[in-house]
């Protein structure tokens, strides 16, 4: 690759900041019927183990763009470095989304998602 192609390929895909990420959202998928128990085993030992993350409301039926039942846990950029580690270990095989906080959800919940287990079919089309 010539050196013009290779400055206009770096400019066309310019690394973004990631300083623009405000904050972190695992969202934790469960079944009410059968995994409740061990989502709420998941959400005691986050908050006894993280207390700077904020657990929201569960949500026993679809809301927003997630397919099934989840509650989400919401912290600081600080905080990834441990607690993604952790969650990776501790997760008890429920399925989880985390994304960034950057102010544009469509591309924090698709294209700057990670998942842990089981990607599930989000409705975007609902963040549009």
């Amino acid at each position: 690759m010539g050196k013009e192609r290779t400055a206009a390929a770096a400019t066309a895909h310019a690394a973004a900041d990631p300083g623009i990420i405000r904050d972190y959202h695992a969202h934790v998928y469960y079944d009410p019927a059968a995994s409740r128990a061990r989502a709420a085993r998941l959400r005691e030992r986050v908050a006894a183990t993280f207390p700077d993350a904020s657990l929201g409301r569960w949500h026993d039926a679809p809301v927003g763009p997630h397919p099934q039942s989840m509650y989400q846990i919401a912290f600081p950029p600080a905080l990834l470095a441990s607690f993604l580690p952790w969650l990776m270990l501790n997760r008890d095989g429920l399925t989880i989304l985390l994304h960034p906080g950057t102010g544009d959800a469509y591309a924090d919940h698709s294209d700057h998602a990670v998942w842990l287990g089981g990607m599930l079919p989000l409705r975007l089309d609902v963040l549009r």
